[in-house]
C-alpha cells in the first residue's frame, strides 16, 4: 500500500481528527491521571509484545481503560502504544496514525456506553449480575466501531468509487460476518478487562487487576500458536497449488475457484466450520495429482490416445499419495482421491457408486463441474451460469449428487457468481498460447468446431450423452 488512495487518506485524515475531538473535554474534567499513564503504558506494552509475536490484537487493557475512565481519558489510554509501535508496513506514519485514531475512537465509544448505562457505579459497588450488561454493550460498541471504521479503509483503500455502495446480499453478508468474528474474542477480553476494573476499584488495588493479564497473556499465545499453525497450513496448500498452476497454465485460478464453490455447498448443507475449512482445502486442492502427471499430456495438442486419458485419470491417486501424510487435511484426502467417481459408478479410480463416494468428494465434483463449466479459456467463451447449473441438474443423479447440486443452486441465488478468465486471449503466455488447442482436464466448452476426423471417442467411461463437463475433461471434443 506504497501510493494510498486520495479518498482513502482523506477518510483517515477525517477519522483522526474525529479522535482528536473526542479528547477535547480533557482540560476541563477531573481526571485520575496516574490510571491514565499506568493503564497507557501497560497498552503499549501489550501492543510491541504484540506486534513482534505477529499475533492478533489484544484488547483487555483499553477495555478496562472503557470500564474505569471518562470517555476522554479511555481514548487517550491507546495512543502511545498505537503510535510508537511499527505498524510494519508502508505507509508507516499513516498506518501509525490510522491505528490510533481508530483505538481511541472505539474506547471512547465503549466508554460512552458504559458510563451512560451506569456501569460506572456497578463496577465501583461491585453490582453483579448488573455490571455485564453495560460492559456487554460497551463491548459491542467497541467490536461495532473497529468493525465499520476498518471496513470503509479497506473499500476506500481498494479504489471504490465515491459514495459506492456494496451491492447485494453477499455484501451484506461479508460486513455481517466481519463483526461476528470480531465480536467472540473481543467479548473474551472484555470479561478480563471487566476482572481488571473490578479488582482495581476493590481493595486489593491496581497491582491485584495487572495480575489478571497473566492467564489472558497465556491464553492469547496459545491462540497465537494456533493461528501460526494454520497460516503454516495456509501456505502448504498455497504451495501446492502453485506448483498446480505453473504446470498446467490453461487451468490457472480454477483451483481457487474450485475450494469458494465447494465452501457454498457446504455452509448450504450446515457444515460446522471445521468440515468447511476441510472442504475449502479439498476443493483447492483436488487437482494437486496433476504434478504426476507427464507435462507433455497436459499440454498435448489435439486428442489424447486411450493410452494417454489412461495416465490422466491416475491424477487423483497421484494426489492422495502426495498429500497422505498431511494430517490436517482430513478428510480432503479422500475428496481427493474420488471427485471424479459418478454416483452411476462409472467414475475413476475405483468406481465407487452413490453413498461409497464420500461426501466432501461429493461436494467437490459438483464445484468442479461447475467452474470447469463458467470459467472463460482464451480458446472458448464460458457458459452462462444458468446453462451450467442447467447441465448439473440434467446429470442429477447419474454424475452428481443431487443434494449436492440443489444445495449449490441456493447458495448462488443468495450470492452470486463471478465467472473468472484464466488466460488472457491477447496477452501472450509463454507456457500455452492462445492458438493451442484445449487440453486434457479442462473446463467444459460451449459449442466450438467439431473434432478432427479420426479423433478418439468422446470418454473411456460409460456415461449420458451431452455430459458436458466430463467430456472437458476427457478430451473429447465438444457437442
Amino acid at each position: 500500500m506504497e501510493a494510498v488512495p486520495p479518498l482513502a487518506r482523506a477518510y483517515a485524515t477525517c477519522v483522526a481528527l474525529a479522535a482528536l475531538s473526542c479528547l477535547l473535554p480533557l482540560p476541563g474534567m477531573p481526571v485520575p491521571w496516574w490510571a491514565v499513564l499506568a493503564l497507557a503504558a501497560v497498552a503499549a506494552a501489550c501492543d510491541g509484545l504484540v506486534r513482534r509475536r505477529s499475533a492478533g490484537p489484544f484488547y483487555p487493557v483499553l477495555l478496562a481503560a472503557a470500564f474505569l475512565l471518562p470517555p476522554p481519558a479511555a481514548a487517550l489510554v491507546p495512543l502511545p502504544g498505537a503510535l510508537l509501535t511499527r505498524a510494519g508496513q508502508r505507509p508507516e506514519a499513516l498506518r501509525r496514525i490510522w491505528r490510533a485514531a481508530q483505538l481511541a475512537l472505539a474506547g471512547w465509544a465503549a466508554a460512552r456506553v458504559h458510563w451512560d448505562l451506569g456501569g460506572r457505579d456497578a463496577v465501583v459497588g461491585r453490582d453483579f449480575p448488573y455490571a455485564l450488561l453495560p460492559a456487554a454493550a460497551a463491548v459491542t460498541a467497541f467490536c461495532l466501531v473497529l468493525t465499520v471504521l476498518d471496513g470503509g479503509i479497506r473499500r476506500l483503500a481498494a479504489g471504490a468509487p465515491p459514495g459506492g455502495r456494496p451491492r447485494g446480499a453477499a455484501a451484506r453478508h461479508a460486513r455481517c460476518g466481519r463483526f461476528a468474528r470480531s465480536l467472540a474474542p473481543i467479548a473474551v477480553h472484555g470479561l478480563g478487562g471487566l476482572m481488571m476494573a473490578v479488582l482495581w476499584r476493590s481493595r486489593y488495588g491496581p497491582v491485584a487487576a495487572l495480575l489478571v493479564l497473566l492467564p489472558m497473556c497465556v491464553s492469547w499465545w496459545v491462540y497465537a500458536q494456533y493461528h501460526r499453525e494454520r497460516a503454516a497450513h495456509r501456505a502448504t496448500v498455497r504451495a501446492l497449488v502453485q506448483a498446480v498452476d505453473l504446470k498446467d497454465g490453461y487451468t490457472r485460478g480454477h483451483s481457487e475457484r474450485v475450494g469458494r464453490a465447494s465452501v457454498l455447498i457446504a455452509r448450504e448443507l450446515g457444515l460446522d466450520d471445521e468440515r468447511v475449512e476441510t472442504l475449502r482445502f479439498a476443493g483447492i486442492l483436488h487437482d494437486v495429482g496433476k504434478l504426476g502427471v507427464p507435462t507433455r499430456l497436459l499440454r498435448k495438442d489435439g486428442p489424447l490416445t486411450p493410452e494417454e486419458r489412461r495416465v490422466i485419470e491416475l491424477h487423483p491417486e497421484y494426489g492422495h499419495e502426495m498429500v497422505r501424510g498431511i494430517s490436517f487435511l482430513g478428510e480432503a484426502r479422500s475428496a481427493i482421491l474420488h471427485h471424479h467417481e459418478r454416483l452411476d459408478g462409472s467414475g475413476y479410480p475405483y468406481g465407487l457408486c452413490g453413498a461409497q463416494i464420500p461426501e466432501c468428494a461429493r461436494v467437490v465434483a459438483v464445484a468442479d463441474a461447475f467452474d470447469a463449466m463458467t470459467s472463460t479459456r482464451s480458446y472458448r467463451r464460458a457458459r452462462p451460469v444458468g446453462a451450467a447449473l442447467g447441465e448439473l441438474e440434467r446429470c442429477a443423479g447419474t454424475q452428481f449428487d443431487p443434494r449436492m447440486v440443489a444445495a449449490l443452486v441456493r447458495a448462488l441465488d443468495r450470492h452470486g457468481w463471478h465467472p473468472a478468465v484464466t488466460a488472457d486471449e491477447n496477452t501472450p503466455n509463454t507456457l500455452n498460447t492462445p492458438n493451442t488447442p484445449k487440453t486434457p482436464n479442462t473446463p467444459a466448452p460451449v459449442p466450438e468446431p467439431p473434432a478432427p476426423p479420426g479423433a478418439p471417442p468422446e470418454r473411456t467411461v460409460p456415461g449420458p450423452p451431452g455430459d458436458a463437463a466430463a467430456r472437458a475433461r476427457h478430451g473429447g471434443p465438444p457437442r
